[in-house]
């Protein structure tokens, strides 16, 4: 019963565009999609509603390129855009790209608006990645969401050209 009642919410949330409300759903969700809830799906959830509000965009209205570098493990933070932003790899609106971010960066995500062209780059840092392991560390996924979410930004914004 508890699969089908986070399958559902699944489909509601992506065919309505609505986002998750409640950590709960951000985590239900996440883990779901991505098989387990570690603290990179709530970054990139972080960076992807920054993205949709920064830009005035809606959900799948944004493409998303990402590029993974500085030691992290998996480009997991990409999941979390996806969730946010309905990005999709099938859609052709998320891209990973085969080339390391630069060094000194855990990784770099470009999103756009797909009908303005208007974009932002966000540069994570490879120095929180230790940060961010550790809170991996004997907590619970609803105790990481709330601690990604509630830290200060840790990552670089800028508008792209």
């Amino acid at each position: 019963m508890k699969h089908l009642l986070t399958l559902a919410m699944f489909v509601a949330i992506t065919a309505t565009g609505v986002r998750a409300e409640t950590p709960e759903a951000w985590v239900a969700l996440g883990t779901r999609v991505h098989g387990g809830f570690g603290t990179f799906i709530p970054l990139g959830i972080r960076i992807g509603e920054d993205a949709l509000t920064k830009l005035g965009a809606q959900r799948r209205d944004v493409t998303v390129t990402y590029s993974t570098g500085g030691g992290a493990p998996c480009p997991c933070v990409a999941d979390g855009i996806a969730l946010a932003t309905v990005a999709s790899v099938g859609q052709g609106t998320l891209r990973l790209t085969a080339e390391p971010s630069p060094e000194g960066t855990m990784g770099v995500a470009v999103i756009r608006d797909k009908k303005t062209g208007k974009g932002f780059r966000y540069t994570i840092p490879a120095a929180i990645l230790p940060k961010l392991l550790a809170w991996n560390k004997g907590t619970e996924p609803l105790d990481r969401f709330r601690l990604v979410m509630e830290a200060p930004p840790e990552f670089e914004v800028e508008p792209t050209d």
